[in-house]
């Protein structure tokens, strides 16, 4: 009879114990951060994908930001609907498909997600701060990978 319950004889050849640990680590910098601004974390994803959106001229929906982020549905919803309760956003009645709504970020949210974005990238460089460059490109052409072949539902 197998002793060990498990595939690996060590957690640290296991990789998703070991992104498990990061991503815990990663987020506890992040939310803490975060709450100075009285952003949750996926609060600040969205204010920051709209941001990008803005930028890139592209017109946002909630099914855009879906597909972006990767979040799920119902966190989607149920964080808009607070920016929008807390005017950082607006739903407006989309041109092209009347069942969409589309998603612009007030000036209140802009300027909050131009904020926010200056302390999580200082978090990030900090946190990433151990990896010379060439290791933070390979990592993120490993999570770029991973993504990738992620298939999410809509």
């Amino acid at each position: 009879m197998k002793e060990n319950s498990f595939n690996f004889e060590q957690p640290q050849q296991s990789s998703g114990f070991l992104l498990w640990q990061v991503t815990t680590l990663w987020q506890r910098k992040i939310k803490t951060t975060l709450e100075t601004m009285h952003l949750s974390h996926s609060g600040f994803v969205l204010l920051a994908s709209l941001l990008w959106f803005k930028e890139q001229k592209i017109e946002v929906t909630q099914t855009t930001l879906i597909n972006h982020t990767k979040l799920d549905k119902m966190t989607v919803s149920k964080s808009l609907k607070i920016l929008e309760k807390n005017l950082l956003l607006i739903r407006s009645e989309n041109q092209k498909d009347t069942r969409a709504k589309t998603i612009t970020l007030t000036n209140k949210g802009m300027q909050l997600a131009k904020k926010s974005i200056i302390l999580v990238e200082d978090v990030d460089k900090d946190f990433f701060s151990n990896l010379n460059i060439e290791e933070i490109e390979q990592l993120n052409k490993l999570f770029i990978k991973i993504t990738q072949g992620e298939n999410y539902e809509i």
